[in-house]
């Protein structure tokens, strides 16, 4: 009888450490795959953020380069000197005048200026529409192509 007992607490034991033995592989695998999964989707994440913050950079190059900068230079000089010391009537009716005109001016020319822009806008984003196009029929192997808009 105490040979049976020894016998059965060895197989109780060896299931206990079987059991063990699996529950601890099990929490490492799961670990394992949770560890890879995060990688996986900080890895496509950080993709796609530096693809848009690349777009945000062209889209600001574009609006910088479109700006009349010597314009804008000559009127807030204007505006310091006639801010500046006292000056006669005439020359402040002078600069007045000549300041109410490059303001005018710089209306006209953004004005002028909506229609390129526009263009440079819709062509910037015919170029990211395209582009991404491109990156979808890489990713799908050409599979789409059989689609046309």
């Amino acid at each position: 009888m105490d040979h049976h007992h020894n016998h059965h607490h060895q197989w109780r034991m060896r299931l206990l450490s079987f059991k063990n033995a699996t529950i601890a592989l099990t929490l490492v695998n799961l670990l394992i795959f949770l560890f890879l999964l995060q990688g996986f989707f900080t890895s496509s994440s950080r993709r796609l953020l530096s693809a848009q913050l690349r777009y945000v950079k062209e889209a600001e190059e574009i609006r910088l380069s479109m700006q009349p900068l010597e314009l804008i230079k000559r009127v807030r000089e204007i505006e310091q000197e006639s801010s500046g010391g006292q000056e006669t009537e005439q020359e402040k009716d002078v600069k007045q005048n000549t300041a109410v005109d490059l303001s005018k001016r710089l209306k006209d020319f953004r004005s002028l200026n909506d229609a390129s822009s526009l263009k440079a806008l819709e062509e910037w984003r015919k170029r990211k529409i395209e582009r991404a196009r491109q990156r979808d029929l890489g990713k799908t192997g050409g599979l789409s192509s059989s689609k046309t808009s």
